[in-house]
């Protein structure tokens, strides 16, 4: 398969205007403005067609520098570690594509991870570099991801989600609550917390919900249903510990667990297993349901 060229939509490139400076070459420019990355790196780069200029073309390493240049460039883990887990592509049409996402795999590229992503993986798969998620679910959680696969329908997808047209339901395990009552709606402010990669409860007008219910009893641990009105980043995993019910195995929430390690023995049990939308191209009603399944 061809390795993806460029498109702004997809975000698989990041965007660098060249700043003011002295240099004579992009290339000279690049490599002090990313001094961890060697220059022999960016040569490598550049000779791969990995940098882009402003019409999404290679360039060369002598391309003059100019201030106010736009270049794009293709972020590289060197060496990047293999996430041992296996999606699952349950639709795909000329419009839709609907993953099945294993727990520990991110769904963009952050951090260290660029190829190791759902998002890469599928666009290798697919070969269609117009791959873009309608949505996000964090690394530590499994379940559906949706994507558009053609961006002259996109914005018809994409406007599902902030319009709150796309029923979601998630699936998690964690400690009974036999004094709390059930069904119930969890209302709150979330805001940033510490560390940075957190979200607490803090004061003020909620601007997340959550609607509980209990799917099945066994001992100590309940199997919960969660519908979340809102999606804000962790939304479930707080949700869930303040009402003193921090889902399984969960290294964030209520506690960051230190120095934790991808335990793929034991995930966190926390699942989107769910959604359901009318489908705003055909007008049919779309329902995706989750094939993996969480134990006890």
């Amino acid at each position: 398969m061809s390795e993806p060229v460029f498109n702004a939509a997809n975000s698989q490139a990041s965007t660098l205007y060249l700043p003011p400076g002295p240099w004579q070459t992009v290339l000279d420019c690049l490599c002090e403005r990313f001094s961890a990355i060697s220059r022999a790196q960016w040569q490598d780069r550049i000779a791969r067609g990995r940098v882009l200029d402003g019409d999404g073309q290679p360039i060369s390493a002598e391309l003059a520098y100019r201030e106010g240049l736009r270049i794009h460039y293709f972020r590289e883990v060197p060496n990047e570690t293999p996430i041992p887990v296996q999606e699952t592509i349950l639709y795909a049409d000329e419009h839709l594509v609907v993953a099945d996402k294993p727990h520990f795999l991110p769904v963009t590229p952050s951090g260290e991870y660029v190829e190791q992503t759902l998002l890469r993986r599928l666009i290798r798969t697919l070969d269609n570099p117009d791959l873009v998620p309608l949505h996000r679910i964090d690394r530590h959680t499994a379940g559906l991801v949706l994507f558009s696969a053609n961006k002259q329908t996109r914005s018809a997808y994409q406007s599902l989600f902030p319009t709150r047209q796309v029923e979601k339901r998630y699936e998690a395990i964690a400690k009974a609550l036999p004094h709390l009552t059930f069904p119930r709606v969890h209302k709150s402010r979330l805001v940033e917390g510490e560390p940075f990669f957190r979200m607490q409860e803090g004061q003020g007008q909620s601007n997340t919900e959550t609607r509980v219910e209990v799917a099945e009893r066994n001992g100590d641990l309940w199997r919960y249903s969660l519908y979340p009105v809102t999606g804000k980043k962790h939304q479930l995993r707080v949700h869930m510990a303040a009402l003193g019910a921090g889902i399984c195995n969960d290294p964030f929430y209520p506690d960051v667990v230190k120095d934790a390690v991808d335990d793929y023995a034991n995930p966190l049990k926390l699942l989107a297993q769910g959604l359901r939308f009318v489908d705003p191209v055909n007008g049919e009603a779309r329902i995706f349901e989750s094939r993996i399944t969480l134990d006890w």
